[in-house]
């Protein structure tokens, strides 16, 4: 197959779902999901080259999975890490199984699938980890929820550094809190994020898929190692 092959860990809901149909207008596209069952099959009904995969991601060996992903297309040319998971483990309650599967799912997971598809991809390949601004504001509540963010980025910069030699590109998407049709924010928070957002209003899933695009482009041929942050200036001031 000539059209290039997408891979969205976590693409059913939200981001991910987001960033698949931003993709699908000129890739195939493979998706995982754990969850979300229903909207996995209407993204594909949409879609119908689409592979499903279910998969619990920290279970399932990453090699299992690319192979699984470049034996069926042929090819795999975008790598979205995107799967993720937080629960709140504030540090006076702190449990110490919740922060290690945090660490498991949102970066041994991405590392391990990056080292599984980097062999495979071709010069030019791209691959995206959808990091977020709680590397640097990590929130009371999930502590380690932000640790883990800050470690994705960490191997972005590191995966960048080391695959660059392979004509692969390695870049991160850092968005601030998003609307999200499937779990709405409570009115009061929404109301407390677009105050303190330069911008006046929080980004759309959809603005971070753009971002993610981009940077899967031949516009974004020279940026390796980067991070792209998604979230009207929250922050900067």
């Amino acid at each position: 197959m000539t059209r290039p092959v997408a891979l969205v860990t976590g693409g059913a809901r939200g981001i991910g779902r987001a960033i698949a149909e931003e993709m699908a207008a000129d890739h195939y596209i493979a998706l995982t999901y754990l969850g979300g069952g229903p909207e996995a099959a209407a993204f594909a009904a949409d879609h119908p080259s689409t592979l499903l995969i279910q998969a619990d991601l920290t279970e399932m060996p990453a090699q299992v999975l690319i192979d699984q992903v470049a034996d069926h297309f042929g090819r795999l040319d975008l790598l979205v890490n995107n799967a993720g998971h937080v629960q709140e483990n504030p540090w006076d309650s702190f449990d110490a199984a919740i922060a290690s599967h945090a660490m498991l799912l949102n970066a041994v997971v991405p590392m391990a699938l990056i080292a599984a598809a980097a062999p495979k991809m071709p010069r030019g390949a791209s691959i995206v980890n959808i990091a977020s601004t709680n590397a640097r504001f990590p929130p009371n509540a999930a502590p380690d929820y932000g640790a883990s963010k800050a470690a994705l980025l960490n191997i972005t910069t590191s995966a960048a550094k080391m695959f660059a030699p392979m004509g692969l590109r390695v870049n991160a998407v850092s968005p601030g809190a998003v609307e999200r049709a499937y779990k709405p924010r409570p009115a009061e928070m929404v109301a407390e994020i677009e105050a303190a957002t330069p911008l006046g209003a929080m980004a759309t899933v959809t603005d971070v898929a753009r971002a993610v695009r981009f940077l899967a482009s031949p516009a974004a041929a020279s940026i390796t190692g980067e991070e792209i942050t998604v979230a009207g200036g929250y922050g900067l001031f």
